[in-house]
């Protein structure tokens, strides 16, 4: 899998736009670049069946986040109040800024 140059950052704000968490919306725990994928808090949670050990001392059945493809979720704008696309600039002095293309509001503050 190629390298994909990704507008996605870890601590976004991200809504799931297509598979069985259609709608849901979440922040970016993790990315994983090579694969295109991303962790979001409390998307394709997994149920998995682990042993007792020095981690985990009980054991039992841990729900966890698994990662899905970063072409699933759009960035959530909060004046816009959707997930929307996402369109970098550069200001006057030089600095680089994401922005949301459809009310053109900074995507860098959150």
């Amino acid at each position: 899998m190629e390298k994909v140059k990704r507008l996605l950052k870890k601590n976004d704000i991200v809504q799931v736009i297509a598979g069985k968490d259609k709608g849901k919306r979440g922040k970016i725990i993790s990315l994983v670049k090579k694969k295109g994928r991303v962790i979001v808090e409390g998307v394709n949670i997994m149920k998995r069946h682990t042993r007792p050990s020095q981690a985990h001392s009980q054991g039992g059945i841990i729900e966890k986040e698994m990662p899905i493809s970063w072409s699933n979720v759009m960035i959530y704008c909060d004046k816009c109040a959707k997930p929307v696309r996402v369109g970098k600039k550069v200001l006057s002095d030089g600095s680089k800024i994401r922005y949301c293309k459809k009310c053109g509001e900074s995507i860098e503050g959150k």
